[in-house]
């Protein structure tokens, strides 16, 4: 969502597609906030990037699977398919929320790209959410575009051979990817310690860089897991919130640093011929990736799983904060009413950021916006809404 328009460059002659609500975003998030505002009657539309729901997931690599299990993993009204204690692959989270949609009758328009929003022109309040030649007017603003937008991958990556395969880990899918020879996995989070096993059983000499910010001191699939999950899920909804020290300490740590081992420890990873090395790739020599002890590594491959940044400067309104992130209260942003936030890393919660958390931020800015008067469309005084609560044009 970076290329840069205004809203004239839209077709002047197109009026601009009126809702009381727009939800930019169709993942797990803005589908949560369009179930709500249905079930609170409220007009809405939800603009979603991908050809198809839940592609999102589907571009992950393919052996993922989520760090919760499917009773964690469901989203309002419907819980999620599977064995309670099963942990989903994102393929199967792709099915999940596609299927989901349709159930809930959501209206979904695909393949539509946001590129920027404005505030709204004249005397009327509002904004206008610019995708391609597209103009939607609305009162409400729900962004459901999560923080982990833009891939970031440290300077170095410019200096490494051209001949050396380099991938970040949002465009890693397999290791048929890779070229014959050794592989360095830059990042030692859980999504870097899962590529890296993969790769090591699929034959490649393998190194893992980066510290290690702690392991689940647990089996997570384990039966005993499972009671400690709930503890757990406790915690990340209620303890670990904007409402505790510990939750507000907690948050910038969250969103500035990689996550710790889950699922693949470092024994797991030894196991498998991986070697770990705290250190952090920091330059390159003779187009070799070099370690801060100095070694510069000969492989083939880089695999980059250095996290993401977001990027809200397609928002064209004061939200951002020194950090980067949007300043808002529990989704409501604070320098411009009307506009929402749903899906941030640490919204309100730990669980804000995953799955099953999405619901409760959702479904409170959803009746947040049922708080404010229902706007409707000049030339639409009494326009009729469908079963969901979308209007009907």
């Amino acid at each position: 969502m970076n290329r840069q328009y205004h809203p004239q460059e839209a077709d002047p002659h197109a009026p601009a597609e009126w809702f009381d609500t727009v939800i930019v975003g169709g993942g797990q998030a803005g589908l949560s906030a369009g179930y709500h505002l249905a079930r609170l009657g409220r007009s809405f539309v939800i603009l979603d990037e991908q050809e198809r729901t839940g592609d999102r997931w589907r571009g992950h690599y393919d052996s993922l699977r989520l760090y919760s299990p499917a009773k964690y993993d469901g989203l309002p009204g419907m819980s999620f398919p599977a064995s309670p204690y099963t942990f989903p692959s994102g393929h199967q989270m792709a099915d999940y929320l596609e299927a989901y949609a349709a159930q809930m009758r959501l209206p979904v328009m695909a393949g539509v790209r946001v590129d920027g929003i404005w505030p709204a022109d004249g005397p009327r309040h509002g904004y206008t959410v610019v995708a391609g030649e597209r103009r939607f007017a609305a009162a409400h603003v729900v962004v459901a575009t999560g923080g982990q937008q833009l891939p970031s991958t440290p300077a170095v990556a410019d200096q490494i051979d051209a001949g050396i395969r380099q991938l970040h880990s949002s465009g890693y899918r397999n290791p048929a990817q890779l070229l014959p020879g050794d592989v360095l996995v830059v990042g030692a989070s859980h999504s870097g310690a899962d590529i890296a096993l993969e790769v090591a059983a699929a034959g490649h000499k393998t190194w893992l860089s980066g510290p290690v910010h702690g392991q689940l001191p647990f089996d997570l699939e384990g039966r005993p897991a499972r009671q400690i999950m709930r503890l757990l899920w406790f915690a990340a909804s209620h303890v670990l919130t904007m409402r505790t020290p510990l939750g507000r300490k907690m948050r910038p740590e969250i969103r500035a640093h990689g996550g710790p081992l889950l699922r693949v420890k470092l024994t797991d990873l030894a196991a498998a011929g991986v070697e770990h090395v705290s250190g952090r790739t920091v330059a390159a020599r003779d187009g070799l990736p070099t370690l801060d002890d100095g070694r510069a590594l000969d492989v083939a491959n880089v695999i980059w799983s250095t996290g993401f940044r977001p990027d809200f400067s397609w928002i064209h309104l004061p939200v951002t904060g020194s950090d980067g992130w949007p300043e808002q209260e529990r989704g409501v942003a604070a320098n411009a009413p009307g506009l929402y936030f749903v899906g941030l890393l640490f919204q309100y919660a730990f669980s804000s950021m995953l799955v099953g958390g999405a619901g409760r931020d959702a479904e409170h800015v959803a009746r947040h916006i049922a708080r404010q008067p229902d706007a409707r469309h000049p030339s639409q005084p009494s326009a009729d809404t469908d079963a969901a609560g979308t209007r009907i044009s």
